[in-house]
């Protein structure tokens, strides 16, 4: 069972800005790892409790949040650390 990856319109921004290396990483790890398992990133807090986190780079990550009705991964920020 794969889940179906989405981005916010800030995720997409984000993406853009990522290097083409990092862009290829990224889509790897979405493939990969996050449509076939998403509760293998990081448990979130605070603020952003229910959301999962991927490393990506030494500074940046992937944040996401999981949808198990509709088997859909929504990728809200995909640069800096949790949005810095």
């Amino acid at each position: 069972m794969r889940y179906t990856v989405r981005f916010t319109k800030q995720a997409a921004k984000d993406v853009k800005k990522l290097t083409p290396k990092l862009q290829v990483k990224l889509k790897e790890i979405l493939r990969n790892r996050v449509a076939v398992d998403p509760y293998s990133g990081k448990p979130l807090l605070g603020d952003l409790k229910g959301h999962y986190s991927v490393r990506l780079s030494y500074k940046d990550r992937i944040v996401y949040s999981v949808n198990d009705h509709e088997l859909i991964v929504l990728v809200v920020r995909a640069k800096t650390h949790y949005g810095e």
